[in-house]
């Protein structure tokens, strides 16, 4: 994707004596306050920055022609500070035109709520009084800490503790290992969480729904506020936003409670004991052994005696004509079949067209691991007939079910397909991956002399 040259040329600065910047028109660059989080931006292991409202920034920045320097500071409340004392043209961090009415509201690109989350063993508070005498946690500094203490006004007994060190999903993790503990967080957060943390419960949505904004100065040059407005218009019309939208939160819901749960579970249990094998794997492919592992758990549940009713066998589940071009001799041999998935899955990431970027690129090959390259191309074709982008994950996924149509699947060499068995798939892939990245870390076997990057590729880069 071309925002991702946006993406690699940002700077990144501390927010400790940053300098007021110049008007818009006279800047070179675009000074945009923000902070960590699920929502907003998150650095993976080689310290390299991505997230959705990180990329809808970055792309802002690419349409008026700016350098990009992002300056990230740890709470909403410093961004806040920062943006009435003009230290940036404007705050992107999930912000809400409520956070502070005496700076400038930009239009809404999304909606979120503040929802009360508990473990699954607590009494359910789904009421506000039932919240009296209990303690509510919150991040320091934050949207929710406002709306706790203004919460606090109106029900006896309700004590706020405040956690000015934890991030989102650290709060989350406290509620869900602690059967009494009860917090207010972003409902966006909370969805991308509860994959993590199963034993979530919530009930109560204390606000209703609040348009998410970018927050601009007070001073704030009208026509920068008006060029906002129109870039996202913009592209909310041509697709963008919903593209990058289904990037980072398109899959978040996939996953059944038990299923998440089960997953977790087996994580701890089964997973140590092929995780050399996938970190072999990873040494011999360059693909990430936590997503070889996510794919492996979906293929089989990291059953390597597993058996399908159409022949295909073992961890990764291949069929005999695979297994037999990549050399394997017992398909129920777990280190064979891991080597041999993983060389697979490379070779049909590597045969995709030079124009699909990364992460589509993982995504649509893990469709063919699925599907066979010869549906996948099929699929590809009925995409530029219908003017949909064959490259896209997002325009893919809506027509790989058509595979199954016969007046899609007859016009093709490949014919019909399982294109929405193939979506499935793949989405759970992307989820278990997410959660393996959350609890396991990376295989880094050179780090000490500086080649790792070659070997741990993964599409995390621009998830």
């Amino acid at each position: 994707m071309r925002w991702l040259l946006i993406f690699i040329s940002a700077t990144f600065l501390a927010a400790c004596g940053e300098r007021t910047p110049p008007p818009i028109g006279e800047s070179r660059e675009l000074v945009v306050l923000t902070r960590e989080g699920p929502t907003t931006l998150t650095r993976d292991e080689r310290g390299r920055y991505a997230g959705f409202e990180h990329d809808l920034v970055a792309l802002f920045a690419e349409e008026l022609g700016k350098k990009l320097r992002l300056v990230v500071v740890p709470r909403d409340a410093d961004v806040i500070g920062r943006l009435k004392d003009g230290k940036a043209h404007l705050g992107a961090a999930w912000l809400t035109a409520a956070d502070d009415p005496a700076l400038l509201a930009g239009p809404s690109f999304f909606t979120s709520a503040n929802i009360v989350v508990q473990n699954e063993n607590a009494m359910t508070a789904d009421a506000p009084e039932k919240l009296a005498g209990h303690a509510l946690h919150v991040l320091a500094g934050s949207r929710q800490a406002t709306a706790a203490r203004e919460l606090q006004e109106r029900v006896g007994g309700l004590r706020i503790v405040e956690h000015p060190d934890k991030d989102e999903f650290a709060l989350l993790e406290t509620v869900s290992q602690q059967r009494d503990a009860t917090a207010l967080v972003d409902r966006a957060a909370l969805d991308i969480a509860s994959n993590f943390y199963p034993q979530l419960q919530h009930e109560l949505n204390l606000n209703g729904e609040i348009p998410v904004v970018w927050l601009f100065p007070a001073a704030a040059e009208p026509a920068l506020v008006e060029r906002a407005r129109a870039f996202i218009e913009r592209i909310r019309a041509d697709g963008t936003l919903a593209r990058l939208a289904d990037r980072y939160f398109g899959h978040i819901d996939r996953l059944k409670q038990i299923d998440a749960v089960q997953f977790i579970e087996r994580v701890r249990s089964v997973l140590p004991r092929y995780r050399q094998d996938f970190q072999a794997a990873q040494v011999a492919t360059g693909i990430d052994w936590r997503l070889l592992a996510a794919l492996a758990y979906q293929e089989s549940h990291w059953d390597p005696l597993a058996t399908s009713p159409t022949g295909v066998r073992g961890m990764m589940m291949l069929t005999e004509d695979t297994a037999d071009a990549l050399r394997v001799s017992n398909r129920l041999d777990a280190k064979q079949s891991i080597r041999a998935g993983a060389r697979y899955l490379a070779e049909l990431r590597d045969a995709l067209p030079a124009t699909t970027a990364e992460p589509d690129r993982t995504w649509l090959a893990l469709a063919a691991y699925n599907l066979g390259m010869g549906h996948l191309n099929g699929a590809r074709h009925i995409a530029t007939t219908l003017k949909k982008d064959p490259d896209s994950w997002y325009e893919m996924k809506r027509v790989l079910p058509l595979l199954a149509r016969p007046q899609y699947y007859q016009r093709l060499k490949s014919g019909k397909g399982r294109g929405g068995e193939a979506v499935i798939m793949t989405e759970n892939i992307r989820m278990y991956y997410d959660i393996l990245s959350r609890f396991e870390p990376p295989y880094r076997p050179f780090a000490d002399d500086g080649i790792a990057a070659a070997h741990d590729a993964a599409p995390g880069a621009a998830r």
